[in-house]
């Protein structure tokens, strides 16, 4: 598994805990597959206007993710490195949600990879069934990651 990681802020943002929740993320779906994800950390000023072009939502948001896999149609290749697609990060809405939800930094930047990582792997939450699957899984990854909440 390779991660390509770009911090683009003046935080110092903890890329081993995104690595091991990225890995963590993997291991809980048994995706064992040679894989490749992009992690990039921005402003919260880069992600507003990420979110404007891509979504046409003019609001900052906390993560984005872009897979390059739809799970639903595509069939995996037998060989080589799967590109699962990239996550976007503001660490400025890490911060502060972290503050608003009481926990830690670590536990936000950790939940908000993951969620993210669940996208990169097929899972969305636009139906209500598909959220509580998805957040069910979240939560999993954290509690094995020994992040609860």
């Amino acid at each position: 598994m390779d991660i390509l990681y770009s911090n683009e802020t003046e935080h110092e943002v903890d890329r081993g805990l995104i690595e091991k929740t990225v890995e963590a993320a993997l291991e809980y779906e048994n995706f064992s597959k040679n894989c490749e994800v992009s992690v990039t950390i921005v402003s919260l000023e880069d992600i507003h206007g990420i979110n404007l072009e891509h979504r046409g939502i003019d609001r900052p948001t906390d993560v984005l993710s872009f897979p390059l896999i739809d799970f639903k149609r595509d069939k995996l290749p037998e060989n080589g490195k799967i590109y699962l697609g990239d996550i976007v990060l503001c660490y400025d809405k890490v911060l502060s949600q972290a503050e608003e939800y009481g926990h830690s930094v670590s536990r936000e930047l950790a939940f908000l990879t993951a969620h993210s990582m669940l996208h990169l792997m097929g899972y969305d939450h636009m139906e209500k069934d598909e959220e509580k699957v998805m957040f069910a899984k979240q939560e999993e990854i954290m509690d094995k990651m020994g992040l609860k909440r």
